[in-house]
């Protein structure tokens, strides 16, 4: 199980992420693949990268690199999530023991004099660790890289109910006019959808339960609520947040893309429809263009060293991107990241007798999703569908 602490830690990376870099185009991201990353290069860090590092992970860097090492321990034993770590370094880079004999390793690798050699075995890697759903590392190795430090993350899980799946048209609002395969499913679960009353307006959130302990959470806001704030919000509301109306509880008018009636039924159980737009999105992140929100500000400040703990030699991180992928249909979801770390250097019958409660939500036009990981809360993806 993830500790409580680490699942506040990634939570708030990826708010504090959506929040600030989120445009109008559609993206995936996952901050559980970046924060095991920067905690293993807080823990042998030292001067003004340490404490930047510290604060972006929210925990103390002394007990960073085990906070690490447990979070990918506890990624890939969770049902339908796969975690791994690689390092590959030049020979003549002498690493610190101490360090690397800590680190949980899928593979220990060595940067040759070949680099294109090097790059086919780090895009091998990640193939193999995100079953082919990411092709190639996000970023291309050069001469002058010293280490690399990766980390791929594969998430999976089937629906518990699955969706019905067909062509549809939107009538109205962004995506009006547009071909877009929807999917479509009624049950009897009315407590899957709730509103929530957060400070940028009323924002829906359903919730598609996984059969392996992972859900995706369907996040819907106002029309001119920009994607960021949905999902910062909706990231909050996992945790309690906000107030927040749900089930029997809601009425007409209640939340984004929600319709709530009465309609005459024969046994007076409420009933709720869900109507979403099947979607792959990719997401291709420079994390340096946001360097203080990682707390790499320093750390990639080639001119001196930052991390004494990993080499006598001074060393800076040259790079750090991440690769993702997400993808929802009709009878699950499949979602995969690697992020990288350089070192430089029937018949007619009677009439219903009851009326009961009817909601029905449309997600017909741009909305956020969270893939969650259900008995700890983590968000293991986050990402904005913004073309059907």
């Amino acid at each position: 199980m993830v500790a409580a602490t680490t699942v506040r830690a990634v939570n708030d990376m990826t708010a504090r992420w959506v929040r600030e870099t989120l445009g109008e185009r559609g993206t995936v991201l996952t901050a559980a693949g970046v924060w095991p990353l920067l905690a293993l290069l807080a823990g042998p860090s030292a001067g003004p990268a340490r404490k930047e590092l510290a604060e972006a992970l929210g925990t103390d860097a002394e007990h960073a690199v085990r906070e690490g090492c447990d979070l990918l321990a506890a990624l890939d034993a969770a049902d339908g999530v796969h975690a791994a770590a690689a390092l590959w370094a030049r020979r003549t880079l002498a690493l610190h023991p101490e360090w690397l004999d800590g680190l949980p390793l899928d593979l220990h690798g060595e940067l040759t004099a070949d680099p294109a050699a090097d790059q086919e075995a780090m895009d091998a890697w990640a193939r193999r660790h995100t079953d082919g759903l990411i092709e190639q590392m996000p970023v291309q190795v050069t001469p002058d890289m010293l280490l690399v430090l990766a980390s791929a993350l594969l998430v999976r899980t089937t629906w518990v109910q699955p969706f019905r799946e067909y062509p549809a048209q939107v009538a109205e609002g962004p995506w009006a006019g547009r071909e877009l395969r929807a999917l479509s499913r009624s049950g009897t679960e009315v407590e899957q959808v709730a509103v929530h009353d957060t400070p940028a307006g009323p924002l829906t959130a359903v919730r598609v339960a996984g059969d392996n302990g992972l859900d995706v959470h369907l996040l819907l806001g106002g029309p001119q609520t920009p994607g960021g704030e949905v999902l910062r919000h909706g990231v909050a509301a996992l945790d309690g947040a906000y107030p927040t109306a749900s089930g029997a509880e809601l009425t007409e008018g209640g939340g984004p893309g929600l319709t709530v009636t009465t309609v005459p039924s024969y046994d007076g159980v409420p009933c709720f429809d869900l109507t979403a737009t099947r979607f792959t999105v990719d997401g291709e992140h420079d994390l340096l263009k946001h360097a203080a929100l990682f707390g790499l500000t320093a750390a990639s400040d080639t001119s001196r060293g930052h991390f004494p703990g990993i080499s006598e030699q001074p060393i800076a991180v040259s790079a750090a991107r991440q690769t993702a992928t997400a993808t929802f249909g009709a009878l699950g979801f499949r979602a995969a990241a690697v992020t990288v770390m350089p070192v430089a250097a029937g018949s007619v019958p009677p009439p219903p007798p009851y009326r009961a409660q009817q909601i029905s939500a449309r997600y017909d036009r741009p909305f956020g999703f969270l893939a969650v990981h259900r008995a700890s809360g983590l968000v293991l993806v986050a990402g904005w569908v913004a073309e059907p």
